[in-house]
């Protein structure tokens, strides 16, 4: 008898013990069965079938390089990487690099291109070869900083070519008639180019509960272009005194013109000032020898004789 008792105490401890597990586990959710029900198998293939399509460098290098970036980055100072970044984002994200794995890819350079040189066989003399190890490492650095200079050059300049004509195209929404933000919706749905791609992404900005304001000061800041600051100061200031924007729009769009022309004829004014060193490199020596070389010829056949 009192081996049934024990038997049933157990029995009643275990059953209790269970229903308080089951009662606070979290509910186990077989995501898989979820997921089959949403998308079928092509689908999942499909997905499949669509990342084994992309190449090599972003399925193996892209992710190595940001595991390698997120490593190196903790060993260095964060004000490099601070630093880098508005550079980065001016720059456009060129290649959809971030600051971190630009710092990455310069490391990997300042590391690799001395090893490679190393383990060349070069056959430099040991009292040289620290030095020129150096001089490659600093190259290494350098190197990508160059080319993101570079970027953030061509994207400036295509910035201030282009934003005079869709500042046009902004005021004339204006004064058609919209508002400041549906204005920048028109000048989004037609303008495909950086100045459009920026106000699209000034457009979002709003969308998801950022001031005008702000979105705008960072509009400046992640452009860094004159024209682009200048016109956002005029706008900030218009709205915080309760000026008209058309105005304010149209004064901004006859100064931006103005600027381009002004840019457009200093250009031309040194035009004639680079032409003179392919002139006097290349042409007036090759024209120095059609008109002078009969003459000297002639002269050291007179001499000679």
């Amino acid at each position: 008898m009192q081996i049934v008792i024990s038997v049933l105490v157990f029995l009643a401890l275990s059953c209790f013990a269970l229903s308080v597990i089951a009662k606070y586990q979290p509910v186990k959710v077989d995501v898989r069965e979820r997921l089959s029900q949403v998308v079928s198998a092509e689908g999942f293939s499909d997905i499949r079938q669509a990342e084994l399509t992309l190449p090599i460098s972003e399925r193996v290098l892209r992710p190595t390089l940001g595991r390698l970036s997120t490593l190196l980055g903790s060993l260095l100072p964060t004000s490099m990487l601070k630093a880098l970044e508005p550079k980065v984002i001016r720059a456009g994200n060129p290649g959809g690099l971030t600051a971190g794995e630009f710092m990455g890819i310069k490391v990997l350079l300042v590391l690799g291109m001395p090893a490679f040189y190393y383990y060349s066989g070069s056959q430099t003399q040991d009292g040289r070869l620290f030095l020129i190890l150096i001089i490659i490492a600093v190259i290494g650095w350098k190197l990508p900083e160059f080319y993101l200079t570079q970027k953030l050059t061509q994207k400036a300049q295509l910035l201030e070519k282009s934003f005079p004509d869709t500042l046009d195209l902004l005021t004339v929404s204006v004064e058609a008639g919209l508002g400041f933000d549906g204005a920048v919706a028109k000048v989004v749905e037609k303008d495909t180019g950086p100045v459009g791609i920026e106000f699209k992404r000034v457009l979002n900005e709003i969308k998801m509960g950022k001031s005008r304001k702000e979105a705008l000061r960072d509009f400046a800041e992640r452009t860094g272009v004159d024209d682009i600051v200048s016109f956002v100061n005029a706008i900030v200031q218009a709205e915080q005194l309760g000026l008209g924007i058309g105005n304010t729009l149209r004064n901004q769009s006859e100064q931006m013109r103005r600027k381009r022309r002004q840019r457009i004829e200093e250009q031309a004014m040194k035009a004639p000032v680079k032409m003179l060193i392919p002139l006097v490199l290349f042409i007036f020596p090759t024209i120095f020898i059609v008109l002078l070389g009969p003459a000297a010829i002639q002269i050291m056949d007179a001499i000679l004789k």
